[in-house]
C-alpha cells in the first residue's frame, strides 16, 4: 500500500471538485505520482492543465485530507488508488477509470469474478423473487454479485447473494461514510460485515442525483457481465447495460410480459444484442469457464397445480379480467387469491390487480 504521505497527496489531487478524472490522469501521465505533480509547482502545472493549475494549488482540502487518512486506518477500511496492486484490474480497461476509490469491507472482493444485477427501483413482486433467486444461484457459484444498494431489484441481488452466504459487493453514489437510502441500512451493514461497499466519492458526500448513473460505470466496469431484471425504458439500469457493452462485457436481460412497463426495457436489450436469459444456468454458460456449474436453480420454480394460477398467467391481471376468464364472481374469486397470496404464489398489485409469483 502506498505511505500516508503518498496518499494524502492522492487524496489533494482527487478531492478538488473541478478537476475532474480526466485532467487527474493527464497530470499523472505528465509527471508520474501526485506527489511529483505537487512538487512540480504550480508554472509546470499551467503548461499541462492550463489556468485550472491555481485550483489545484490554491484549493486548501487539509480537513478532508486528515478526515480519510484516520477513516482508512480502521482494519475494514481501505483507500485504493490506481497505483495500488489491490486496484480492480478489470476498472483498468475502463474509458474513465476512478482514480481512488474507498473500500468498506473485505478489499480483495474488488478483484474477484463478478457479475453485476440491476434493475428498477419499483419492480414488480415477481421482479424482485426473480434478482433474490438468480442472485441466490449465481453467489452459490462462487461469482460476486455487484449491484448500487438501490431499493428494488439492487437490494434483492444483495440478499439473494447474502442468502447463499456467497459475496456481493455494494457500488454506492454517496461518500463511503453516508448509507442511501436508509431503509437499506442494515442490508448495508450486512454487506460491509461479508463483502464490500465501494464509493469514488469522498467522505460525507450527499446522495445528489449526478452521482449515481455516474457510479455505473463502476458497477460494469468491475463485472463479467450485466443481468438486468426488470427496466422501464429509460431506466438508469440500461445505462449500466450500455456501458457494459462499450466496456466489452456481456449484457443479459430477463424478458417478462408484454404488458408490463417494468419489462419493457429488458425487451428493448434484448432487440439491441442482449443475451435473453431464463435461468441461471443460461448465465454462467455464456460466462464459461469462470466458475465450475453447479446444477443452479432454475426459473420459473415449480408451483402446485391450481386452476386459478393457470388462468392468472405470468402477467399482471385485473380482478375483472381474472373474473372474466374464469366465469367465477369476484366474491368466489377474492378468498381464493387471498390464500394464494398468503401461500406465497400470488401478489397484490395497484390498481386491484393480481401477478403470479414462480
Amino acid at each position: 500500500m502506498i505511505h500516508t504521505k503518498g496518499l494524502a497527496a492522492w487524496l489533494r489531487l482527487t478531492l478538488i471538485p473541478e478537476i475532474g478524472g480526466e485532467t487527474q490522469r493527464k497530470l499523472l501521465a505528465a509527471f508520474g505520482l501526485p506527489e511529483a505533480v505537487f512538487s512540480a509547482g504550480r508554472l509546470e502545472v499551467r503548461s499541462v492543465i492550463g489556468s485550472r493549475a491555481d485550483l489545484l494549488f490554491d484549493f486548501d482540502a487539509t480537513d478532508t485530507i486528515d478526515a480519510a487518512l484516520r477513516w482508512q486506518e480502521h482494519p475494514e477500511q481501505h483507500i485504493v488508488t490506481l497505483a495500488d496492486e489491490a486496484y480492480p484490474q478489470s476498472l483498468l480497461q475502463a474509458s474513465d477509470p476512478p482514480t481512488l476509490l474507498y473500500v468498506r469491507g473485505r478489499i480483495e472482493l474488488i478483484n474477484h469474478p463478478s457479475l453485476a444485477i440491476v434493475g428498477s427501483r419499483n419492480p414488480t413482486p415477481q421482479g424482485l423473487k426473480t434478482a433474490e433467486s438468480f442472485s441466490r444461484s449465481l453467489a452459490a457459484q462462487k461469482l460476486c454479485i455487484v449491484s448500487g444498494l438501490a431499493l428494488g431489484i439492487d437490494a434483492a441481488a444483495h440478499r439473494g447473494a447474502l442468502a447463499a452466504e456467497g459475496e456481493t459487493i455494494a457500488v454506492i453514489g454517496t461518500g463511503p461514510d453516508r448509507i442511501y437510502p436508509a431503509r437499506n441500512k442494515e442490508l448495508a451493514i450486512a454487506i460491509a460485515e461479508r463483502g464490500a461497499i465501494i464509493s469514488e466519492f469522498p467522505l460525507g458526500t450527499p446522495p445528489l442525483a449526478s452521482n449515481f448513473p455516474r457510479r455505473n460505470r463502476i458497477i460494469s466496469g468491475l463485472s463479467r457481465g450485466v443481468l438486468v431484471v426488470e427496466a422501464a425504458p429509460e431506466s438508469g439500469s440500461l445505462i449500466t447495460a450500455r456501458l457494459a457493452a462499450e466496456q466489452g462485457r456481456e449484457v443479459f436481460a430477463i424478458p417478462g410480459s408484454i404488458h408490463s412497463p417494468m419489462s419493457r426495457g429488458c425487451h428493448k436489450l434484448i432487440k439491441q444484442g442482449a443475451k435473453l436469459v431464463e435461468t441461471a444456468e443460461d448465465v454462467l454458460e455464456e460466462l464459461g469457464g469462470i466458475v465450475a456449474p453447479q446444477a443452479p436453480e432454475k426459473l420459473p420454480e415449480d408451483v402446485p397445480d391450481h386452476p386459478i394460477l393457470s388462468t392468472l398467467g405470468h402477467g399482471p391481471c385485473s380482478l375483472d379480467e381474472l373474473a372474466e376468464r374464469t366465469g367465477l364472481s369476484a366474491d368466489q374469486l377474492l378468498p381464493e387469491l387471498l390464500t394464494l397470496e398468503l401461500e406465497g404464489l400470488v401478489a397484490t398489485l395497484p390498481g386491484n390487480r393480481f401477478q403470479r409469483l414462480g
